[in-house]
């Protein structure tokens, strides 16, 4: 995909802080709240929690990377960031449905709230990268 020939101060941001959150929350899952993490792994999951983690730790951290990196590619990399969130909804889903305490996240209210912003973090990635607009562009 062709990148768009433009992009707003605005959108440059918000890609490079999404590709740094990418980065520190892929750190996590491989350090310091890869237990908290395991426990939002769906139980119907055929693979093994940590696994899963660990997994799902790396592709953030290539994902940041590519958010900052590879920016003549950033109208694909914002689809597959895109793609990325929307898989792991499943797994917040999860932690509101199990009523699991994470992230601050101790109550069913405010693990629903998270349910209900989960689109704004599919789109972020869309809008930022310019994915949306050289889509409607064609």
């Amino acid at each position: 995909m062709k990148t768009p020939q433009t992009y707003s101060t605005a959108q440059n941001i918000f890609r490079i802080v999404l590709g740094c959150l990418l980065l520190f929350t892929g750190t996590g899952h491989l350090t310091f709240v890869r237990e908290t993490f395991s426990a939002q792994v769906p139980s119907w999951v055929p693979l093994d929690a940590d696994l899963v983690v660990i997994l799902s730790g790396v592709v953030e951290l290539l994902l940041g990377l590519s958010l900052l990196a590879l920016t003549k590619y950033r109208v694909a990399v914002g689809w597959v960031v895109a793609a990325f969130f929307v898989a792991i909804f499943p797994g917040n889903y999860a932690q509101y449905a199990n009523h699991v305490d994470a992230f601050g996240l101790n109550t069913d209210g405010l693990r629903l709230t998270r349910l209900f912003l989960h689109p704004l973090l599919v789109l972020w990635p869309l809008w930022s990268c310019g994915s949306l607009a050289a889509a409607f562009k064609k």
